[in-house]
């Protein structure tokens, strides 16, 4: 009997820095069901853009030239968006906007987002998964024992299947070392297991609308859904804190 690892066709994700890595130590890639490409561009570019058809390397070559115009503190400022089944890819190089918890609610209003966050400096890696403009469940990728979000247990049927440990004691090195060692490579199975999308290096290949990611922490006019009352920014500040309570429990711990 043939034993498949989960995690295979992810490995590539978790490439050290160094390696000949398309997508290097830096990036976000999310799902989006419920909107086609062209108006995930536009949710990012704020209306402004539906994006230009292009390949993978004028993406990368894009977000290469902004960040190092504007000295790398706001990520790559571009996406690339493609269809693949029910859903739509988004490839952020050298970003993470998509799963911040200021950002993330207006994205995903009236449609369901899975996203991720690869960042091997200042930030840190991060699961996001959010519905109609609230954060359901999230977790820092080497921390699936505390998770957040207005349901946060909803994904843990998958989470154990692909061997995550939702529970840890202090003293628990080894379990601390299977969350902290392959923490990438699972998270994208996880995202494989809602979405049934493998982001397989082959899906850099393919033809995407690329685009400018324009003011995201802008204010949101619609304001987020998860508040249903109307009021703009409260709305948006009731589905950041459905996120994770607070901005300092995402990045005020450390990695």
């Amino acid at each position: 009997m043939t034993i498949i690892d989960p995690l295979a066709p992810f490995q590539w994700l978790a490439a050290p820095e160094g390696s000949p890595s398309p997508l290097d130590v830096i990036f976000s890639v999310a799902f989006f069901r419920g909107l086609g490409p062209a108006e995930v561009v536009r949710r990012f570019s704020r209306g402004e853009d539906s994006g230009e058809e292009a390949g993978f390397s004028v993406l990368d070559e894009a977000a290469w030239e902004f960040a190092d115009s504007s000295g790398g503190g706001d990520g790559g400022g571009h996406v690339g968006v493609f269809q693949e089944g029910e859903w739509s890819v988004v490839i952020e190089p050298m970003g993470w906007l998509v799963t911040l918890h200021e950002v993330l609610p207006r994205l995903s209003r009236g449609c369901e987002v899975v996203a991720i966050t690869r960042h091997d400096y200042a930030a840190e890696h991060s699961f996001e998964y959010a519905v109609d403009g609230r954060c359901v469940t999230g977790y820092r990728l080497r921390h699936p024992h505390d998770r957040y979000g207005s349901d946060p247990d909803r994904l843990n049927g998958h989470m154990r299947e692909l061997g995550m440990a939702l529970v840890l004691s202090e003293d628990d090195d080894a379990t601390w070392e299977l969350n902290y060692d392959t923490a990438v490579p699972r998270a994208f199975a996880l995202a494989a297991r809602i979405t049934g999308v493998s982001f397989t290096p082959d899906l850099l290949a393919r033809p995407m609308l690329v685009g400018p990611i324009v003011d995201p922490f802008g204010p949101d006019l619609h304001g987020a859904s998860g508040c249903h009352d109307g009021t703009g920014d409260r709305a948006a500040s009731a589905a950041v804190d459905g996120c994770s309570g607070s901005y300092v429990r995402r990045y005020g711990e450390g990695l």
